[in-house]
């Protein structure tokens, strides 16, 4: 058994505390929170124990963290945990600031991090890259990623997420480069308010398309929105010299209605953590692997890829111009 701390016992962090107490390998010791009492409720739910970040990081029994607090302090904690010699769980993104984030390579030079592109491990997402890397499709060619939120998120927190391409599109950018397996060298982007002003005047877009190009010459088209209207939309489309992989949406049920009228299937799950929940428990099973030895299969030079491109992409909707990396 691993003991493991957590710090941030907000949404997110609440996912991780269940999955991580599910876990055989596992036990949540410790809940790390400036929010007392979401600390203590936590705790309380998981049998941990309510900690500050420096016990946690002197405690020698505590094996690893999960860094799931406010992005602002995803690098500073990962910093510390490494220092203190801890294996670290953290959730994308590593930071809002590129050269801040490249800053920290010789710091985080060995660390056991594993950072947490949850999207890597959807059992559709990955039986379409097992396909691709089968060469069912022939070679690849072109790549289409659909990622829209079925409405769009409150204006206070638009205004601390960094931006739709770090926040929202930055998951569509590592499945890019993980699917391509091949570094975009080029991208250009386009974006737009459509769904709300209000957005728009806390300095943000909700809408965006995204083309990425390789030294190849592959391309992969990322479609971003605020708003679906319609259910929480996660397509993948792959296109190869032989054919079309295409991973598609997950309903609340495979139940169809067939009447005179046509037909009608359920509704896309409407929410991010009903739609990618396998996945983030395949997370933690992962993390539990690293702590036994297991190299991290998403890392640090993952996280600044993505957020080297999250940038290119913002800087070619202000400029007009692709943006070579």
């Amino acid at each position: 058994m691993f003991k493991i701390a957590l710090l941030g016992a907000g949404r997110i962090g609440r996912i991780h505390a269940a999955n991580a107490a599910a876990h055989p390998a596992l036990t949540l010791s410790h809940v790390v929170d400036p929010v007392a009492e979401a600390a203590q409720a936590l705790a309380q739910e998981t049998g941990a124990t309510v900690a500050t970040l420096d016990a946690v990081l002197a405690d020698p029994s505590v094996a690893g963290v999960i860094v799931a607090s406010s992005t602002d302090t995803h690098l500073d904690y990962c910093l510390k945990a490494h220092a203190a010699g801890k294996a670290i769980f953290c959730e994308k993104p590593i930071d809002q600031d590129l050269a801040r984030a490249r800053s920290a390579a010789g710091a985080l030079a060995g660390a056991r991090l594993f950072l947490g592109f949850n999207r890597r491990f959807d059992p559709n997402f990955q039986a379409l890259k097992a396909r691709l890397d089968a060469g069912s499709v022939g070679a690849l060619e072109t790549l289409q990623i659909t990622s829209h939120d079925p409405a769009p998120p409150p204006v206070s927190y638009i205004k601390v997420s960094g931006g739709l391409f770090k926040d929202m599109a930055i998951h569509d950018f590592d499945m890019a480069r993980w699917l391509l397996a091949e570094e975009p060298s080029e991208v250009f982007a386009w974006g737009s308010c459509l769904v709300d002003p209000a957005i728009g005047q806390a300095g943000d877009i909700d809408t965006a398309r995204t083309i990425l190009k390789t030294p190849s010459g592959r391309l992969c088209v990322i479609s971003n929105s605020r708003r679906s209207g319609y259910g929480y939309d996660q397509r993948i489309e792959a296109f190869g010299s032989a054919g079309m992989a295409r991973a598609g949406n997950v309903t609340e049920s495979t139940v169809q209605v067939w009447t005179e009228s046509g037909a009608a299937a359920d509704r896309f799950q409407n929410f991010f953590l009903d739609r990618y929940s396998d996945a983030y428990r395949q997370e933690m099973a992962h993390f539990a692997d690293v702590l036994a030895g297991a190299t991290a299969s998403v890392g640090y030079a993952d996280g600044v890829a993505a957020l080297a491109l999250a940038e290119a992409a913002a800087q070619s909707v202000n400029t007009g111009k692709p943006v070579r990396l």
